[in-house]
């Protein structure tokens, strides 16, 4: 099943692709065959927490829940620079920030809000990924998460 259908047949819709503040980055870069995308705070949708530390601020389950809205705003930018979701091949990498809270040690868990989207539309086989998931004492704007990735795509004619 293709990923654009996929999403339809989970009930997900995409928020708008994330805008970046200032002119001097983007959402994501092309370079031989990958696609390099910039680290995305979650979605701002009902109920995602968009501040505060885990486990004082905001309870892991629902740092789960932000971990998955910004593997969303992720999905988003990238249908916006591909044109569909349909040109990715695997997620390759994935790396997760989680603004910590002193002793909380379960940032791979809040992360997996993030993966697990991933390999409920990729399968095991393309949505498998490496992934690095690493605690802050501070993210930019007090976001509880923020998540960058590394998508294989399908090369285009003069590109990667």
């Amino acid at each position: 099943m293709a990923i654009e259908e996929r999403l339809l047949a989970l009930g997900i819709a995409l928020p708008p692709a994330h805008r970046f503040p200032n002119a001097n980055r983007t959402g994501c870069v092309r370079a031989a065959g990958l696609l390099f995308v910039s680290g995305h705070p979650p979605a701002a949708l009902p109920g995602i927490a968009m501040r505060g530390k885990v486990a004082d601020d905001v309870p892991e389950d629902r740092a789960v829940e932000a971990a998955r809205a910004a593997a969303l705003n992720i999905l988003a930018t990238v249908r916006q620079e591909l044109g569909s979701l349909d040109h990715v091949r695997r997620i390759v990498k994935v790396f997760g920030m989680v603004n910590s809270s002193p002793g909380f040690e379960r940032q791979f868990a809040v992360i997996d809000g993030a993966s697990d989207l991933f390999l409920s539309l990729w399968g095991q086989e393309r949505g498998r990924h490496a992934r690095s998931a690493v605690g802050l004492a501070e993210l930019p704007r007090g976001i509880p998460v923020e998540i960058e990735a590394v998508l294989e795509i399908e090369d285009r004619e003069g590109e990667g």
